[in-house]
């Protein structure tokens, strides 16, 4: 059905056909058994602690203010992530801020943390409980002066509604904010964040999501203090905001985070590295290019545990996660792999 709509989708601003596509989820009408595969027991595994019934979550950026998080998940993701929440409302920047490339299969955005903020998201949460893992994305807001602070406040006010919760230090589209990889900011801040899951007894996984964009010398340093704080997991890695020499499409540069197939290679390169140095010891999501069931291996067999789409989604549709789930389980079955969690970090 999806490729009989694309053509009207794709003729809409990609803001309004998004919005269309939340109100059109707040329906709640799909049937869950059209998204089961068979034999998905084998892509069964556990992230962050959870059992979950396959590796493959969405993205934070399209539930940003957690509306529609369970009809997300009869579309068959094994886990979803929401946001990026921030301590109050915010519209986030001007119109247009989304760009279709569709030459290349990417998007670009610089949307800049809209979102409902996080006193409403907190009570829609806890009046419509997720019916699976559910991870909240969380950052500052665009006016503060105390970025950390708002880190903090989000964090107190969405934990009790999460399964996971996302330290987000990588958009490109916040000013300032990818500052924290700097040592001693992410050291600052890392400990901000222990210090309240201490004295709030918070108990849940925190993850960090990264920028593709770092240094390879910058690898090394973020990985330590990822250990010494006891980070769970992290995020690899967010849009990028260069790696646009190649790009075919007009809109190419236009401001903003680049996501999709383009930045397929550099996320999986990043994840290696980053496995490699932990030596697996931190679990790994996977994001950047995953469209296919290929796409979601080569980022599992470098090193992730779990992978999440988006723009994939749109392109491919709703129906994208039932063929990736199809796909991996005849990838395990050609490789002669029991179970997805054996695939990890084959190839790192």
């Amino acid at each position: 059905m999806y490729s009989i709509l694309k053509p009207y989708i794709f003729s809409l601003d990609p803001e309004t056909a998004h919005d269309l596509a939340i109100k059109s989820l707040k329906l709640n009408i799909l049937p869950k058994s059209i998204f089961r595969v068979e034999q998905e027991e084998v892509l069964e595994t556990n992230l962050l602690n959870q059992k979950i019934p396959n590796p493959i979550g969405l993205a934070a950026g399209f539930d940003k203010s957690a509306e529609v998080y369970n009809s997300l998940f009869k579309l068959g993701y094994g886990f979803i992530e929401v946001g990026t929440v921030t301590p109050n409302r915010q519209l986030g920047n001007p119109k247009p801020r989304i760009f279709r490339l569709e030459k290349d299969k990417a998007l670009i955005n610089r949307l800049g943390f809209n979102n409902h903020g996080s006193e409403i998201i907190s009570k829609r949460i806890s009046n419509n409980l997720p019916s699976g893992f559910l991870g909240i994305n969380i950052g500052p807001n665009k006016d503060t002066t105390k970025k950390e602070e708002d880190y903090l406040i989000c964090l107190s006010r969405l934990a009790d509604y999460a399964g996971y919760l996302t330290i987000n230090i990588s958009s490109p589209n916040t000013e300032g904010l990818r500052n924290f990889h700097n040592k001693k900011k992410f050291e600052k801040l890392l400990s901000g964040i222990n210090k309240v899951k201490k004295d709030k007894n918070i108990k849940k996984p925190i993850v960090v999501k990264l920028s593709p964009d770092i240094n390879n010398n910058e690898i090394s340093e973020l990985i330590e203090l990822i250990m010494k704080y006891k980070i769970t997991g992290i995020i690899v890695s967010n849009t990028s905001d260069s790696n646009r020499e190649n790009l075919s499409d007009l809109q190419k540069n236009e401001r903003g985070g680049l996501s999709g197939k383009p930045i397929k290679n550099l996320s999986t390169n990043l994840i290696k590295k980053f496995y490699s140095e932990t030596k697996g010891k931190i679990q790994i999501i996977g994001v950047g290019g995953v469209d296919s069931g290929l796409t979601a291996f080569e980022k599992i067999i470098a090193g992730a545990t779990a992978v999440q789409i988006y723009t994939g989604m749109v392109f491919k549709g709703p129906g994208i996660v039932k063929n990736i789930k199809k796909e991996l389980i005849s990838v395990l079955k050609k490789e002669n792999i029991k179970n997805i969690s054996e695939a990890v970090g084959i190839n790192a």
